[in-house]
C-alpha cells in the first residue's frame, strides 16, 4: 500500500501526483481532494491529438507540399490561478510546469512540429492585444455588466437553459454564478454570418454529426459574450483598462495566428503571417468544437481577417467505457505504453484502433492484440520472410525485376493492388481517416504474404 500525503497539505499531494507515485486502486480507497489531480499531466488523449496532426504534417511533407505545423500550451485562466493556488504555487511557477511536462512529450512521441507556443509567451500577447485592438475599433466589443453562469472547468459561460442540474452540460462540474464589470463582444451580430458561412463551406466542420451540433447551436441564436474577466488576475490585460483580464478562450484561440507572425512589427514575422495565414486546418478534441467553431470564426470577421480553411475534431479514448479524466485518475500515460511497446507500435494502435471522429477504448488487451495479430504476425512475418530470402538467394541485395515475370496474372494482382494502395492512402490523409489507410495497407500486407504462400519463392 502506498503512503499518501496528508488530507490538509496541498503542495504534498500536488508533489504526490504529479511524480505520479501512486495507482488507481490506492486511491479509489481514499477520500482525497480530486481537484489536485494530474493538473499536469498528459494522457493519451493529449497525445493523440499532437500524433495524428505529426503524422497528416509528415503525410503532406512527402508529398511535396509546405507545411506549417504547430502545437503548444494555453496557460491562462480561472482554473489555473486556482490550481496554482491549491498547489501552493504562484500561477507562472505552475504554468512553467505544465508547459514543460508538454513539450518533454514532443521528443517522446518524436514529433515534427514547427514552433511549440505558450499563450504566456510576449510574442502572443502582443498578437492578442492586437486583435482586441481591431475587434474593438471596428465596434464590436463594448462594456456592461454580466450576471451568469460560468464554468470554471470548460472556462465556458453557459445559459441557464442549457444547465442540467444546475451543471455545465459539456463536462458536468457544478456552474458558478458570478456577477461582474465586462466587456462584451457582439456574437449575436454573426449569427446569420456564421449560418452562411456553414452553407457555402460544407466542409468547414467536420465530421458531420460536430457540424450538424454547432449548426442546431447557431440557429438557436446567439448571445453576446462576456470576454473579460475583474474577479481573477493570471490572464493577458485588456488594452487600455488593466483592471480587466481578457476571456480565457479570446486569449487562447489567437495562439493560431501568433505563431503564423500576427501582430509582430518584424518584416519576416509579417511574410510569415502573409504565406500561412489562413491556416488549413485546426485539430482538436471534440469537448472544444463550439469555442473553435463559432467564437473564434465570429472574432476573425469581426476582425476582417481570414477564417482557418476547415475545424476536424477527433473523439475521445475511453478506459472502462468512460472517458478518460484526470479528476477521475483513469488515464494512460504514453511514456508507460512506448517503454513497453515502443513509439511506432502505439502510433499504429491509436491510428488503427480509432475510426477519426468516433469515440475509442484504450486498454491493454486491445494493444496486445494489435501488436500479436497485426505487427509481430501479419507485417512482421513478412518483413521476416522478405529480408530472409534476399539475404540467403541474392547476396542481401533487392535484385532487379525481371519483366516478363512481372506480366504474370499473380504479379500483376499485386503490383495493381499497391498502386491502388498509393491513391487510397493519399486520398486518407487529408480528412485524417488513418484507420483507413492502415486498414488498406494491411489488406496489401495480407495479399503480399497470400502471394508468398501460394509462390513458395524458396522452394524455386
Amino acid at each position: 500500500m502506498i503512503a499518501l500525503p496528508p488530507k490538509g497539505d496541498p503542495k504534498a499531494w500536488y508533489e504526490f501526483l504529479r511524480a505520479g507515485l501512486h495507482d488507481r486502486e490506492s486511491l479509489e480507497e481514499f477520500e482525497f481532494p480530486a481537484q489536485y489531480m494530474f493538473h499536469d499531466v498528459p494522457h493519451i488523449g493529449h497525445a493523440y491529438t499532437t500524433m495524428v496532426a505529426d503524422a497528416v504534417a509528415r503525410a503532406h511533407r512527402l508529398l511535396g507540399e509546405d507545411v506549417f505545423f504547430l502545437t503548444g500550451t494555453d496557460e491562462h485562466g480561472q482554473k489555473v490561478e486556482r490550481a496554482a493556488n491549491k498547489a501552493g504555487l504562484s500561477s507562472h511557477a505552475f504554468a512553467e510546469q505544465v508547459a514543460a511536462r508538454f513539450r518533454d512529450l514532443l521528443p517522446a512521441l518524436n514529433a515534427s512540429n514547427d514552433d511549440f507556443i505558450r499563450t504566456t509567451e510576449p510574442r502572443h500577447h502582443a498578437s492578442v492585444q492586437a486583435l482586441w485592438r481591431r475587434v474593438r475599433d471596428r465596434g464590436f466589443i463594448y462594456k456592461d455588466k454580466y450576471e451568469g453562469w460560468y464554468c470554471t472547468v470548460d472556462e465556458v459561460f453557459v445559459p441557464e437553459t442549457q444547465l442540467v442540474d444546475g451543471r455545465c452540460p459539456i463536462c458536468g462540474n457544478p456552474v458558478e454564478k458570478i456577477a461582474e464589470e465586462s466587456y462584451f463582444f457582439k456574437l449575436s451580430a454573426f449569427q446569420q454570418p456564421l449560418i452562411e458561412h456553414y452553407r457555402t463551406h460544407p466542409d468547414f466542420v467536420t465530421p458531420a454529426i460536430r457540424r450538424n451540433e454547432m449548426l442546431s447551436f447557431l440557429e438557436a441564436g446567439l448571445d453576446d459574450l462576456s470576454v473579460s474577466r475583474t474577479s481573477f488576475k493570471w490572464g493577458i490585460p485588456v488594452p487600455d483598462d488593466p483592471a480587466h483580464v481578457m476571456y480565457v478562450w479570446f486569449d487562447a484561440l489567437t495562439n493560431y495566428m501568433t505563431a503564423a507572425g500576427y501582430g509582430s512589427s518584424d518584416l519576416a514575422s509579417q511574410a510569415k503571417f502573409a504565406r500561412y495565414w489562413p491556416a488549413d486546418v485546426h485539430l482538436i478534441g471534440k469537448e472544444i468544437v463550439r469555442q473553435h467553431a463559432i467564437y473564434w470564426p465570429a472574432f476573425l470577421m469581426a476582425a476582417d481577417l481570414p477564417l482557418p480553411r476547415q475545424i476536424v475534431s477527433h473523439g475521445w479514448w475511453l478506459m472502462d467505457g468512460a472517458k478518460m479524466s484526470k479528476s477521475k485518475g483513469n488515464v494512460a500515460r504514453p511514456h508507460e505504453y512506448i517503454e513497453r511497446f515502443g513509439l511506432d507500435a502505439l502510433r499504429y494502435f491509436v491510428f488503427r484502433e480509432m475510426v477519426f471522429g468516433q469515440d475509442a477504448n484504450f486498454g491493454d488487451e486491445a494493444i496486445l492484440t494489435r501488436y500479436n495479430a497485426d505487427l509481430a504476425n501479419d507485417f512482421g512475418n513478412l518483413v521476416s520472410r522478405a529480408t530472409t530470402m534476399i539475404h540467403r538467394s541474392c547476396g542481401g541485395a533487392v535484385p532487379a525485376p525481371v519483366a516478363a515475370l512481372l506480366e504474370r496474372p499473380e504479379e500483376v494482382k499485386l503490383r495493381d493492388a499497391v498502386t491502388r494502395l498509393i491513391d487510397q492512402v493519399c486520398n486518407a490523409v487529408p480528412s485524417f481517416q488513418l484507420s483507413h489507410a492502415l486498414r488498406d495497407t494491411w489488406e496489401v500486407i495480407a495479399e503480399t504474404n497470400r502471394y508468398i504462400v501460394t509462390r513458395e519463392p524458396w522452394k524455386l
